[in-house]
């Protein structure tokens, strides 16, 4: 069984120049939770997806969802719906939370 308690849940975050690696913390066809560390300049395209959850832990960045940018900072958390196109690009380094149920 995975863990279910992080203390420190930024030191997961993996960080690459070439590309991102998130962490899973659980990955089931149902739900997947996981950790991402981005470098600064690094960005997620926009791209459409599923109903999922963005919490950001550490860093500065700006979130596009549809046609609204949202900026990102620790604390700060976006919800977006099924079917929404989202993307990111970290001014920072950056760390957050992502979860995605079906």
């Amino acid at each position: 069984m995975p863990e279910t308690y992080y203390l420190d849940t930024k030191s997961i975050a993996v960080f690459s120049a070439a590309e991102p690696k998130p962490q899973f913390l659980l990955d089931t066809p149902a739900f997947k939770a996981l950790v991402v560390g981005l470098e600064a300049g690094q960005k997620l395209p926009v791209h459409p997806g599923g109903v999922a959850m963005y919490h950001f832990l550490e860093g500065e960045g700006l979130m596009t969802v549809d046609e609204e940018s949202f900026a990102i900072k620790p604390g700060a958390t976006i919800v977006v719906a099924n079917g929404a196109k989202r993307g990111m690009t970290a001014k920072t380094r950056l760390v957050f939370l992502a979860s995605k149920g079906e």
